[in-house]
């Protein structure tokens, strides 16, 4: 017999994450820092009041797919390739530290950094992979606020961020294929080699099709319908025939339809739905997942060590490749700074780690904890870093 708990599951998930986020708005945090909190208090760690279901797992596996091709369709190339090398080194460095330093710190804390298995190689990489990640939304609201975003040091961070994200994706890629130890390596490298060829036939066909349709129907509603339906292919077709994370297939499909001609109404369209249903249960997921029963003092010490690692590596990875690109010393720490918060975009890589084995359940909590306080301590850091307003303006190499 059909039940119907799952509604009233869902209006509590959409009241109580609206309900956090205008809380946490007010006192100047992200929202998604109220739904990640709304959905710890419903969830087993505090209240008990909404558990995992296949309902909740699926409708936010679907928030996850939009808010992915929501960033690919925010992807702007033209601003890329104006700061492409500058922000190329500086997104290369920051990821290549925090990716260094997770490994190194789930090694150490595992006890195993000397001696791995193939699985807890990859475990320990996945805790770096989301340290790789950077949420560029809350700098860009705070750098705005400030009258700072179209500075050298704010342009710099848009550009690396993006390159950021795609590098992030990338690895994921690789990280997640390498989850099933029977296939082989090279069988692995070639169904991503494949893969990303189909994804520049698709871009190279699609774009045609859709910047077509764009010019003859303009803004109307079949155009977003016929964007997310391109979407969910797309990353279907990722995961089912080559292995790839389905989300790396949504990313592509946004960036492929960022250049058509009324891109922005189908991201206009989109935020609706992702806004009013699918974002909300998606952080509110990732709060109820969390557990906090198995946080002794080793994992709240490996919470705050990370959290350490996780803030310096950014700061000091996208500070010293701004630093190699001309940029001044004060602007270089404002980069790196602009680039702790890990946001939405941290959750989304932890997620699809913990659905695919990668992501040890010990560590979840610790990771949570991290992107939380990153999220939030971030907007307070750009304010710091950018007192200073006789910032001089220096050319990129």
């Amino acid at each position: 017999m059909l039940s119907y708990g799952f509604f009233l599951d869902l209006a509590i998930i959409l009241l109580s994450t609206k309900l956090l986020g205008l809380m946490t708005r007010k006192i100047r945090m992200p929202q998604v820092v109220g739904a990640l909190l709304a959905g710890l208090i419903l969830g087993p760690a505090l209240l008990n009041v909404v558990h995992e279901s296949d309902f909740i797992d699926k409708m936010a596996e679907l928030g996850v797919i939009v808010l992915m091709f929501s960033a690919g369709l925010e992807t702007d190339l033209k601003e890329l390739k104006k700061c492409g090398k500058a922000s190329l080194i500086i997104a290369v460095l920051g990821v290549l530290l925090p990716l260094i330093g997770g490994l190194v710190v789930a090694g150490l804390f595992a006890g195993n950094l000397s001696h791995m298995t193939q699985k807890e190689l990859l475990e320990n990489i996945f805790i770096g992979v989301v340290l790789t990640a950077t949420s560029v939304s809350i700098t860009v609201e705070t750098l705005r606020e400030m009258g700072k975003l179209k500075s050298p040091s704010g342009t710099a961070i848009l550009g690396a961020a993006v390159i950021d994200d795609v590098l992030g994706i990338i690895i994921l890629t690789v990280i997640s294929s390498f989850a099933d130890p029977s296939v082989s390596i090279v069988s692995i490298l070639v169904r991503i080699l494949l893969f990303f060829i189909f994804a520049a036939v698709c871009a190279f066909v699609f774009y045609y099709i859709f910047n077509k349709m764009s010019d003859k129907y303009g803004k109307k509603r079949r155009l977003p319908i016929y964007s997310l339906a391109f979407c969910l292919i797309l990353a279907y077709i990722a995961e089912e025939f080559f292995g790839v994370a389905d989300i790396t297939g949504a990313f592509l499909a946004g960036i492929i339809i960022s250049n058509v001609t009324h891109s922005d109404y189908v991201s206009e369209k989109l935020d609706i739905t992702s806004y009013m249903l699918l974002s909300p249960i998606f952080f509110a997921s990732i709060g109820i997942k969390t557990s906090v029963e198995n946080m002794d003092m080793k994992i709240i010490l490996f919470a705050v060590v990370l959290l350490i690692i996780a803030i310096l590596t950014k700061v000091v990875g996208c500070g010293l490749g701004a630093r190699m690109c001309g940029y001044e010393s004060k602007e270089a720490i404002q980069i790196g700074v602009g680039m702790i918060s890990r946001g939405e975009v941290a959750l989304i890589v932890a997620d699809k780690g913990a659905s695919i084995g990668l992501m040890n359940d010990t560590y979840f909590a610790p990771l949570i904890i991290v992107v939380i306080i990153t999220t939030i301590i971030t907007p307070i850091l750009l304010k710091v870093v950018y007192n200073n307003k006789n910032n001089k303006k220096v050319s990129m190499s």
